[in-house]
């Protein structure tokens, strides 16, 4: 890549290096790559060492990845590697009651409705998180397991103090430190949001019947019920509760709750067994009053959290990445100063109406969906049975699930910065 001249100004300078990314999550280690493999200097701090966060039993949960998520980590080199990707090749969205079956109007989406292929992929967080921080390493990103506990603006860089006490002086600060992101609270951004009162109860279950690549989001009144594929016959399981109901099912036996989950699972993929751990995720709505400050750029769930309805979150973060990329090595290539306000206000303005609409999106649709009023489930039926009966909106939607409209940035698109 013929980088070597802003790089080579940028590695004069008497800095530890261009980039600090604090936080090493899926979005703190995406970030630090794509930003290594255009050609900047990146250290990630993230406080869990590697090989805690490459054990099988890090985190249960798997992503639906949308194709312009694929494409990023393609042109990153990670997709690749992937072990036990499984193609979501059609969705179902239906609506009913636990124990009474889905209603008969439903709507559903087939990947043969797009040409570019399968609707999105499955992939589990063990093999993603350890293949980052693999190509993250091989990329050059100097990794330190430590944290960040304050920073500071002196001039044209930013001063960034860990928990060892040791300093380290970069030219940009960006917070990929989740909802309660530290380096959030020290920029002076304020989050605006709230509890949505529900849980998302998320485990892997081995089925009998092969899933056949299909993908189920079946809203009931507590909240909705995603069955996404994954290898084998297995499903990826992401059930939302009553925040009360929710910590009495995590609690139950392995029996119990299977016998908790069976009425809303139903039995069409036959006999159902747990096939891993079971985890419970709290779900809120917040996003930051702005993603920027001096010298300070925020990305994924440091951001925006949106209700994980249809699986967006890990792919919005995705987008921040491939945009926040994309403005910063453009700033580099044409010799401004990567820190500066103006620059990072371009990062800022492509991703904020995006999060927003996302957030609306999926704040208003748990909303609509989490209730049992009648009258409100008569219209939510045929409103599914009417955007079924029309090809051209049903692959508007599937488009825009699939991450494919809007002002995309170069990787997301598949392209190499």
């Amino acid at each position: 890549m013929d980088n070597g001249g802003w790089a080579g100004a940028y590695a004069d300078m008497d800095l530890d290096a261009d980039i600090l990314v604090a936080g090493g999550g899926l979005n703190g280690t995406a970030t630090a790559l794509a930003l290594a493999s255009a050609g900047f200097r990146v250290m990630l701090v993230e406080p869990r060492s590697r090989t805690e966060r490459k054990a099988d039993d890090f985190d249960g949960r798997s992503y639906a990845f949308a194709i312009s998520s694929m494409r990023v980590l393609q042109a990153l080199g990670v997709w690749p590697r992937l072990r036990d990707v499984q193609p979501i090749l059609r969705i179902k969205v239906t609506d009913g009651r636990p124990g009474e079956g889905p209603s008969p109007l439903m709507l559903t989406f087939d990947h043969g409705e797009i040409e570019e292929g399968p609707m999105g992929h499955m992939v589990e967080d063990r093999h993603l998180r350890s293949e980052l921080l693999n190509v993250a390493k091989d990329s050059g990103v100097t990794q330190m397991d430590d944290r960040v506990i304050e920073h500071r603006v002196d001039g044209t860089e930013v001063l960034v103090t860990l928990g060892s006490g040791e300093t380290r002086r970069v030219r940009l600060l960006v917070g990929c430190d989740g909802q309660n992101s530290l380096i959030a609270r020290h920029a002076g951004i304020r989050r605006m949001g709230w509890s949505y009162g529900q849980t998302a109860l998320v485990c892997t279950i081995a089925h009998v019947q092969p899933h056949q690549g299909i993908a189920h989001q079946f809203f009931i009144p507590a909240g909705p019920l995603a069955i996404l594929p994954l290898s084998g016959n297995r499903s990826s399981i992401v059930w939302t509760e009553a925040a009360g109901r929710a910590e009495t099912v995590q609690a139950m036996s392995e029996g119990d709750y299977l016998d908790e989950l069976r009425p809303r699972f139903g039995s069409f993929l036959g006999d159902i067994a747990l096939a891993g751990p079971r985890f419970a995720y709290p779900l809120r709505i917040s996003i930051s009053e702005r993603f920027i400050a001096d010298r300070v750029a925020l990305v994924g769930d440091a951001a925006h959290v949106v209700h994980p309805l249809a699986g967006q979150g890990l792919n919005a973060g995705l987008k921040d990445v491939a945009a926040l990329a994309e403005v910063v090595t453009g700033a580099a290539r044409r010799g401004e100063d990567i820190g500066r306000p103006e620059v990072l206000k371009r990062y800022e303005q492509w991703r904020r109406f995006d999060t927003m609409a996302l957030a609306a999106a999926t704040d208003g649709f748990n909303r609509l969906f989490s209730n049992d009023m009648a009258l409100l489930r008569g219209l939510r039926d045929v409103g599914l049975g009417l955007t079924n009966a029309f090809p051209g909106l049903r692959r508007a939607l599937i488009r825009e699930a699939a991450g494919l409209t809007g002002d995309l940035p170069k990787l997301s698109r598949g392209k190499r910065l």
